[in-house]
């Protein structure tokens, strides 16, 4: 099976490697695009500090407002066991990523220590639109809503009722909210930048600072992207900086708009790009002859790329360390269906080894 190609010739690892390396060697702003697991994201960012790249996650908008939060902000938080164990009220924030169905469908399932119901009070903070993950029992979230009003605003208006102010229209269910609150040994808020926005999620953990006035609340982060969320964490050990930072002056850098690669390949900033997924995607529409590079898991070349190299996909062709939400840590994973193709950060250091440069690469 071929795992490498030089446009739409088949060609070996070694020689795609090698030729990616001299693409790397001769460009003056380089960016890379990550959607890998954590050995990935390092070699990643090692080989971007030797060629004075950019780099940010696939999906770089909803991590970077994650990321937001805490570096502008700060927030309030507990970890998933904490919250399964004592959270009596849970509250879900707007629309959480399929991925964290599941779990929220457990929280519905289960007791907490510290409920004097024997189950769990859930609140959907929302409109009549928004989808809510499927509760057992056929058990519905109660909707917390401001009619048409976007989520920041209903957060808003929830946040000025709870201070006894007046509001232009009151949010739905109000009373019960507060009722529930006000029981509650343990309110758990669930929220994702997945489809919240930074103002939003801004305002949540103002009406949980709020809460915790006189009583106790806090918030269980759900990221938008596992693989997004690992990255920002590596990306923070290794340069003290989560994603979107760059190292064109030799040293990291973090600006969340300078170094939005989306915004770089459009804007015609970028003239090469080495994206790193598993996944197969369209090429992002450019401004100029942008060289692109594909690490991904294919069995042909990647349409428009200058080099394509086939990857494994992070705990189903190889073993991997990722981030785990059902955890909020890093874990190790086996291979569910072990192959021959190689992982990320193993055709990332290939390509590294034929790029010159006094950094060494981590282990």
């Amino acid at each position: 099976m071929a795992v490498a190609w030089i446009g739409n010739r088949e060609t070996l690892v070694e020689r795609a490697a090698a030729h990616a390396a001299a693409l790397l060697g001769s460009s003056r702003c380089p960016v890379f695009s990550l959607d890998t697991d954590i050995h990935g994201t390092r070699a990643a960012i090692a080989l971007a500090e030797r060629v004075g790249a950019a780099y940010d996650h696939a999906d770089g908008a909803a991590v970077s407002r994650e990321a937001a939060l805490f570096t502008d902000k700060g927030a309030m938080t507990v970890a998933p066991g904490e919250t399964r164990r004592r959270a009596d009220v849970v509250v879900i924030v707007g629309e959480l990523p399929q991925i964290h169905h599941q779990f929220v469908g457990e929280l519905a399932e289960t007791v907490p220590d510290l409920s004097a119901k024997n189950q769990r009070e859930i609140f959907l903070v929302g409109s009549k639109e928004t989808s809510a993950p499927r509760l057992s029992n056929g058990r519905t979230a109660t909707l917390l809503s401001c009619g048409e009003a976007g989520l920041g605003a209903t957060l808003a208006a929830l946040r000025a009722q709870w201070r006894g102010r007046q509001t232009s229209q009151p949010v739905s269910n109000f009373d019960d909210f507060a009722k529930a609150l006000e029981a509650a040994h343990f309110p758990v808020f669930l929220f994702s930048g997945d489809a919240t926005d930074g103002l939003a999620l801004e305002m949540l953990q103002g009406l949980i600072t709020d809460l915790n006035r006189k009583s106790r609340a806090s918030g269980l982060h759900l990221p938008a992207s596992e693989n997004g969320w690992g990255s920002a964490l590596a990306s923070t050990w290794m340069t003290g900086f989560p994603l979107r930072t760059g190292f064109a002056r030799g040293f990291p850098e973090f600006e969340p708009w300078r170094y939005d690669v989306a915004r770089m390949i459009a804007a015609g900033e970028a003239d090469l790009h080495l994206r790193i997924s598993s996944s197969i995607v369209q090429p992002q529409k450019k401004r100029n002859r942008m060289a692109l590079i594909a690490l991904a898991k294919t069995q042909q070349p990647v349409a428009g790329a200058a080099v394509t190299i086939a990857i494994g996909e992070a705990g189903v062709d190889h073993q991997a360390v990722i981030y785990s939400s059902r955890t909020g840590s890093l874990r190790s994973v086996e291979a569910r269906a072990a192959s021959e193709l190689p992982s990320a950060a193993t055709v990332i250091r290939l390509v590294a080894s034929h790029v010159s440069a006094e950094a060494a690469l981590p282990c």
